[in-house]
């Protein structure tokens, strides 16, 4: 990345907030790092400052998560916004979502899972985590085109082949492995061939991450 990029974290929990400061320091395509133990104190520092990208915890005091998400939003439209928590909840990942976050990680994840994630959607790409991929694909499945065998379209992005492409498409609208098999009129395991080479032109750690990818990215049309 040419340019750094200023990041604000939203987080009460003092060790957690530490935690990510100190992670994020030693990102090569971070510029400042503002932080805030509430959603008041963040309003302000987006207010002053010119933030890309926002991690925000969803168990906040006084203005809760989803609140401070909504606000942020609606007077930030272009900023970038990552929830970070140990909440799962559908009703909230679903609210989330239709509040256009960027990206959704528990706070299990890796460090250096989470610097990806950053980098990633400062890019312009989505990522949800394994534990919330359920409820996003229930949002965000299609059906696909009649003439799926026959018309690809889907956007040159991770240099996928022709097959591939055909296999994304498939996932993208929720068939499984053996029904894809079954469509596509090829073995299982050569299916399982392009899953694993899709997972990894995508940077993807699994089938369902490469779905919901491929359709909150608009690659597939």
């Amino acid at each position: 990345m040419d340019k750094k990029s200023s990041i604000l974290i939203i987080e009460d929990h003092a060790l957690t907030a530490f935690a990510l400061k100190t992670s994020l320091s030693c990102a090569d395509f971070v510029n400042e790092i503002f932080d805030a133990n509430c959603a008041k104190d963040g309003y302000e520092i987006l207010k002053n400052n010119n933030i890309d990208l926002v991690l925000l915890d969803l168990g906040l005091p006084e203005i809760d998560g989803v609140e401070a998400l909504a606000e942020i939003r609606e007077k930030n439209k272009d900023i970038k916004i990552i929830i970070l928590t140990s909440h799962c909840d559908k009703e909230e990942v679903q609210k989330c979502l239709e509040l256009g976050i960027n990206a959704y990680c528990t706070k299990e994840i890796k460090p250096d899972k989470l610097i990806d994630v950053i980098k990633d959607v400062l890019l312009g790409s989505m990522y949800f985590d394994s534990s919330v991929s359920s409820y996003v694909m229930q949002q965000t499945t299609k059906e696909p085109t009649q003439n799926i065998l026959g018309n690809i379209n889907v956007k040159d992005c991770y240099n996928l082949t022709q097959q591939e492409k055909r296999v994304l498409i498939l996932l993208a609208s929720g068939y499984n492995n053996s029904q894809i098999a079954k469509k596509l009129e090829i073995s299982i395991n050569t299916i399982k061939v392009h899953v694993c080479s899709i997972l990894q032109k995508m940077n993807v750690e699994d089938r369902t991450q490469a779905a919901i990818k491929a359709i909150r990215e608009n690659l597939i049309n």
